[in-house]
């Protein structure tokens, strides 16, 4: 996907958000209907087919609806009809309400090359049906081979077009280097070669918290709030833009560098959920938690790995957290008095120090060469230390 920034007129922004009106309302009609049936057990919900016919008398009925893109709004229902696939394959979760303000963007199917422009060196044009010629930001060429793109306004007010393009994975270098990553909540990454990748902007963190302490003091309902809020969702864009930026730059320099790339397999999904429990069996340390949850996300974990995934496309693999951290990378020593602090370690059995991070990134690079306690063959004993493996083959 290759996203640039669109700069439309005001004249065409509020065309653009029609054409959002009418895709949410569509997607949302969908998950109506959807629910409706499964709720009711009565017969099966409609398909792609049959919701098309239900559009097309919608459009005759509603003269509103009929002024809109048809495309945009078919489209809506096909990007629904894909995504309930995803959900009965199990590979996503359950089509939800959308919600103004929030999603706003529609799909924009049969794409040609006449459909955008270059203007000048910086500044290209798209054609938008019935809005005409949107002008956006050339940072690079527009990808070849593009079918489709799509339209968004984020939560800042800010508007992009994405084409729809698989990126070609990146080459490694052909030396068989192989390089643990270990993700953490000091380091977002730190490599088995010593490499930290860290993202920290101080200055950003403090506006958000500044803008949140005064919305939370503002009247519900006064234009003050609302001017707050406008102004803590472009804090929160410009942060989420740098964490963004960091973890591009990151992946793709690991990935250009080495061959073979390990990573501890993190469910990330269920490490970052709630410690409240419930009435019956209430949590404990539940803020302590909740702050390390807001931390896990915060780096960016998950889409750390996943990129990397798609840039290093079957040169990435997983090897099991247990013991990494407690693990020495000298000697093979697990204890847990080995972690002095959440950032030194120090092995009490031959004293060797080093920065926590990137000793469990040397144990992850080692992979499955590494065995640790609970994974002990039959054969050994479970007094001696954990030794590396004689390399098979």
């Amino acid at each position: 996907m290759s996203r640039f920034r669109a700069y439309p007129t005001p004249a065409q922004e509020a065309a653009l958000l029609v054409h959002c009106a009418h895709a949410r309302l569509v997607w949302n009609l969908a998950v109506e209907q959807q629910s409706y049936f499964v709720k009711g057990g009565v017969a099966r919900p409609p398909g792609n087919a049959e919701r098309m016919r239900q559009l097309t008398a919608a459009r005759e009925a509603n003269s509103w609806l009929d002024e809109g893109s048809s495309i945009v709004q078919q489209q809506a229902l096909r990007d629904f009809d894909h995504a309930m696939s995803g959900f009965f394959n199990g590979t996503h979760g359950k089509p939800t309400w959308r919600k103004q303000n929030r999603h706003e963007s529609f799909r924009i199917v049969q794409f040609k090359a006449e459909h955008s422009r270059r203007l000048n060196r910086r500044n290209a044009e798209v054609f938008v049906p019935k809005v005409g010629w949107v002008r956006f930001r050339m940072s690079r060429p527009v990808p070849d081979g593009v079918k489709s793109f799509r339209m968004s306004r984020d939560r800042a007010g800010r508007w992009h077009v994405a084409f729809a393009a698989i990126p070609q994975p990146l080459p490694g270098p052909g030396t068989g280097e192989i390089v643990g990553v270990d993700r953490g909540v000091v380091h977002v990454a730190a490599l088995s070669d010593g490499t930290l990748f860290d993202y920290h902007r101080p200055d950003l963190d403090t506006t958000v918290k500044r803008l949140q302490r005064r919305l939370a003091r503002a009247k519900r309902g006064s234009n003050r709030r609302t001017q707050l809020k406008a102004r803590l969702a472009k804090a929160q864009a410009r942060r989420a833009d740098a964490r963004k930026d960091m973890l591009e730059t990151a992946t793709t320099r690991i990935a250009r560098n080495y061959d073979i790339i390990r990573l501890e397999k993190l469910n990330v999904r269920s490490m970052t959920r709630s410690a409240k429990g419930t009435i019956e069996q209430p949590g404990t340390n539940v803020k302590q938690k909740a702050g390390l949850n807001r931390s896990i996300l915060d780096k960016g974990w998950g889409t750390f790995a996943q990129r990397l995934e798609h840039k290093a496309m079957g040169r990435v693999e997983y090897v099991p957290a247990a013991y990494t951290s407690q693990r020495c990378s000298e000697c093979g020593h697990i204890a847990q008095e080995n972690r002095e602090s959440q950032a030194v370690f120090s092995c009490v059995a031959c004293n060797h120090s080093d920065n926590a991070d990137v000793n469990a990134a040397r144990n992850i690079a080692a992979g499955p060469a590494v065995t640790a306690r609970g994974d002990l063959g039959k054969t050994r004993s479970v007094n001696r230390e954990p030794q590396q493996l004689a390399p098979t083959g």
